[in-house]
C-alpha cells in the first residue's frame, strides 16, 4: 500500500513538474525560442542551397519563398 501511495506521489509530481516547465516556457521563453516577425529563430543555422552548395541564412531563404527576397 505504501508504494502505491509513493508511486500516486510520483506520478502527480512528474505531471506538474511536465505541465509547470511547459506553462513556464509558454510565459518566458529562453533567448532561442525568439523569433523574427517572419517567424524565423533568432539562432537558426544557415541553409544549403542545393544548386551551389553555399550557405544561405534562412532568413533570406523565408523571405524568397514569402516573395519579398532576391
Amino acid at each position: 500500500m505504501l508504494g502505491r501511495l509513493l508511486m500516486r506521489l510520483f506520478v502527480a509530481a512528474a505531471a506538474v513538474a511536465a505541465i509547470g516547465g511547459l506553462g513556464w516556457m509558454y510565459v518566458s521563453p529562453p533567448p532561442g525560442m525568439h523569433v523574427t516577425r517572419d517567424g524565423v529563430p533568432y539562432l537558426s543555422p544557415p541553409v544549403v542551397n542545393p544548386a551551389t552548395g553555399e550557405a544561405v541564412p534562412l532568413e533570406r531563404l523565408v523571405q524568397h519563398y514569402k516573395g519579398g527576397g532576391k
